[in-house]
């Protein structure tokens, strides 16, 4: 059984899902769990890896995907349910950390399906691993707690939490080895999802459920040193997991039009 320091922690996060549409200030926040908001920052932090406000704002944006595939509201009054008044400011900040406007991403339904069922019939796909001693690589292995089929995405991101375009990214067709070169020099942080072969659309596009990983702690990047081998193990959601806000179906697009342009043209 895995556990954590701060357990408190945990209420703070389901008492911000419970109020995930009233103002969410700081001082609230703290003032539940029973902190100053110095301490309060610095044990959520540690404790999830982002701040509590950082926190709460991607809580929002999950609950604005939820409100774009589960009801009619408009796009403006989506931006309105999660304290978003301006609907410029709403579509700017969806498209930065999902990747798609909010438009595209209702929308999007019948091409995740497109795309998984074109992954699952593709031959000879997986990335060749060649182990190296390069200072530019990230490389490790990927296991899941259950057992999975189906294609695992992984990348290195700029922040601990699996939003906007990953610095580095790519698609494996099974659990196994997976290796990023020509690695810049930089911090960064390792997550990854899985979508298993026969999975619906709502559920690629809201991945709640999903086998995740990530790492709290950074990855550093030197000209000089070689970058630990990394331990990957893709586990059920926990408490404490922020959302996977990137769209899965934008990395699979861009991961076959890598491989095979003509199938998304």
């Amino acid at each position: 059984m895995v556990t954590d320091r701060y357990a408190e922690i945990d209420g703070v996060i389901a008492y911000i899902h419970d109020n995930i549409y009233e103002p969410l200030p700081l001082s609230k926040l703290s003032g539940y769990a029973g902190y100053s908001n110095f301490h309060f920052t610095r044990i959520f932090k540690e404790r999830t890896g982002l701040s509590p406000l950082y926190y709460a704002s991607s809580l929002r944006l999950q609950k604005a995907k939820d409100l774009l595939l589960q009801t009619r509201l408009s796009i403006r009054d989506v931006g309105l349910e999660i304290g978003q008044q301006s609907l410029g400011t709403f579509t700017s900040r969806f498209t930065e950390r999902v990747g798609v406007t909010p438009s595209e991403f209702r929308n999007s339904k019948l091409q995740a399906s497109r795309q998984l069922d074109t992954l699952q019939q593709l031959n000879g796909w997986k990335s060749l691993y060649v182990p190296s001693k390069h200072h530019d690589r990230v490389e490790g292995s990927v296991q899941a707690v259950i057992p999975f089929e189906g294609i695992v995405l992984i990348g290195l991101f700029a922040k601990p939490i699996q939003e906007g375009l990953p610095l580095y990214g790519t698609l494996l067709s099974s659990l196994g080895d997976f290796c990023f070169s020509d690695v810049k020099p930089g911090t960064y942080y390792l997550m990854a999802t899985s979508v298993s072969w026969g999975t619906q659309a709502k559920d690629m596009l809201l991945p709640h459920a999903t086998l995740r990983t990530r790492s709290k702690e950074p990855i550093i990047v030197t000209a000089y040193d070689n970058v630990p081998y990394q331990q990957v193990m893709l586990y059920e959601p926990r408490a404490d997991d922020p959302p996977i806000l990137i769209s899965l179906p934008l990395l699979m697009n861009n991961f076959l039009k890598r491989i095979m342009p003509e199938a998304c043209s």
